[in-house]
């Protein structure tokens, strides 16, 4: 599966303004139940932004046990130039972003393949 070329859906400009209304609305919400304290509203906003990206990236706990397979699978290779991963800092690379971090959408790089990766790829 080396060099896939992602394509993330983007939104058509209609999607786009009803993506906007309903951020606008999060705001508004925030806002009403920070209840004129910038301390409150921060942390619910904090909340509602991890809480989203859980939604699209899975909990770290998850990809951590998913890295961890990855790198026995693997043998501790990077899966592009075949070097031994670090212990640390290895990253998950996924074949179609849509489709989440699952065993058959992944595969571990080193960070230089990574980035080299997401630059073809035209995300970085």
């Amino acid at each position: 599966m080396d060099n896939i070329k992602s394509t993330n859906r983007r939104l058509t400009d209609d999607e786009r303004k009803k993506a906007q209304a309903i951020l606008e609305n999060v705001r508004i919400e925030i806002a009403r139940a920070g209840e004129k304290d910038p301390n409150l509203a921060w942390a619910i906003r904090r909340y509602v932004y991890i809480r989203l990206q859980h939604d699209e990236r899975g909990k770290p706990a998850q990809r951590r046990i998913l890295k961890l397979k990855k790198m026995v699978e693997q043998n501790g290779k990077c899966a592009l130039c075949g070097e031994i991963l670090p212990e640390q800092g290895a990253e998950l690379d996924r074949f179609d972003a849509m489709k989440g971090y699952t065993r058959e959408n992944t595969r571990l790089l080193c960070h230089t393949c990574h980035r080299k990766e997401q630059a073809q790829r035209g995300f970085a």
